[in-house]
């Protein structure tokens, strides 16, 4: 199984991979309409997918900790974007990422509902909100 925003949605789907048979993706449906935040790290004096940078995001009072990790179940690799929940926040107060190599960015005022590509020393290097083409 792997877990991925396959859709760039805001809404994490995940892939099953059954043995004998066609794989299977399982997709959230209906619910409460919450922000969220994605985070794609690069880095350039760690190594280049930003493997083990730690971010944490405080949007008011709520505190998040995500880890770009690599590896999965067998045969699987999950995405490697951090993904927050926000519910009702409608922004990231602050996202401080400690990156492999030591180095600590802090960036503020993040907007929800939006991917954010942070290159290690030059922080937000694009923002990317929501495929519109949204599939039903």
């Amino acid at each position: 199984m792997a877990v991925e925003d396959l859709f760039n949605d805001g809404k994490l789907e995940a892939v099953v991979e059954n043995l004998a048979g066609k794989p299977m993706i399982l997709r959230p449906e209906g619910g409460p309409p919450n922000y969220w935040i994605g985070f794609q790290l690069e880095g350039v004096k760690s190594n280049r997918l930003a493997l083990n940078a730690r971010v944490r995001a405080t949007a008011h009072d709520l505190v998040q900790l995500g880890k770009v990790i690599s590896g999965g179940s067998y045969l699987s690799q999950s995405d490697l974007r951090i993904h927050f929940g926000l519910g009702a926040h409608e922004r990231v107060d602050e996202a401080e990422i400690l990156w492999p190599g030591g180095r600590v960015e802090v960036l503020t005022n993040l907007i929800a509902d939006r991917f954010y590509t942070v290159r290690e020393g030059q922080g937000v290097v694009s923002a990317q909100s929501p495929n519109p083409l949204k599939t039903k």
